[in-house]
């Protein structure tokens, strides 16, 4: 009966995980870019099928599975990367990504530190010195690292799929793409950039630029709503079941230990 109370118990903490989850995405549903996150949960059949299974300790040996937990144990979080929606701006310098890869952006944060960060957001902008910055202020690279800088009064700009920027039919600047191996080494940092870390291995983008667009997010409110609504019965359900479980046992306790 007390395993009953723990396995309510977890079910409830992975519920409130859940959540957070789908609560932070539905608040980035706006921000352009933004990558739905997802979680994943193990049952006990599950964590114990595991253990059973491993064989990392030498044959003949007495081995115990070690500790299990009897209810729902909170899984790994994960990124869902698949290509939002694009939305047309009419503002050249915004650019949406069509494919896999990411922009450099050389980002400066609040004790001054520089460093590359990645991102799929293109709401870019000219400054009056003629340089391409992010929303922010953070300077756009191009594929060599550096800063792009071109003549801001030049009317005749055009910016190719392939990130050329060209004026007067010439190119006088290239936005950079980068693009990893595998996108578990990326960790995400603020709402739509990310860092990578230790392990990850560039590789080149093959993704194309759209000029005068940019790519939403491609979170799905009306599935984040359901996925809301049913974590919540989940969690209300556990909950009575912890409430009937000392219910019964307040009566197993006072009541059937009575001597008439």
């Amino acid at each position: 009966m007390v395993k009953g109370l723990y396995t309510a118990y977890t079910a409830m903490v992975n519920e409130e995980h859940r959540v957070d989850v789908i609560t932070n995405n539905m608040a980035n549903f706006n921000t352009n870019a933004y990558k739905k996150e997802g979680m994943t949960s193990q049952t006990f059949k599950e964590v114990m099928g595991v253990k059973i299974r491993d064989l990392s300790d030498a044959m003949g040996t007495t081995r115990r599975i070690g500790e299990l937990v009897p209810g729902v144990k909170i899984g790994e979080g994960y990124t869902d990367w698949s290509q939002g929606p694009i939305k047309t701006t009419d503002n050249m310098y915004d650019i949406a990504l069509s494919g896999e890869g990411f922009f450099s952006i050389e980002y400066t944060n609040k004790a001054g530190q520089t460093s590359v960060m990645y991102t799929r957001d293109g709401d870019f902008t000219l400054t009056s010195q003629g340089t391409l910055v992010t929303r922010d202020g953070d300077f756009v690279l191009d594929p060599n690292g550096n800063h792009i800088t071109i003549d801001p009064l030049d009317t005749s700009t055009v910016i190719s799929q392939t990130g050329n920027i060209l004026q007067n039919g010439e190119v006088v600047a290239q936005i950079g793409l980068t693009d990893f191996e595998n996108y578990d080494y990326l960790e995400h940092y603020g709402e739509n950039m990310y860092n990578a870390v230790d392990g990850a291995t560039m590789i080149p983008s093959t993704a194309l630029m759209y000029s005068g667009m940019l790519e939403q997010s491609n979170v799905s409110i009306v599935d984040e709503m359901v996925s809301l609504i049913a974590a919540q019965r989940h969690y209300d359900t556990n909950q009575k079941m912890i409430t009937t479980i000392d219910s019964t046992l307040q009566i197993a306790a006072n009541d059937l230990g009575k001597i008439n």
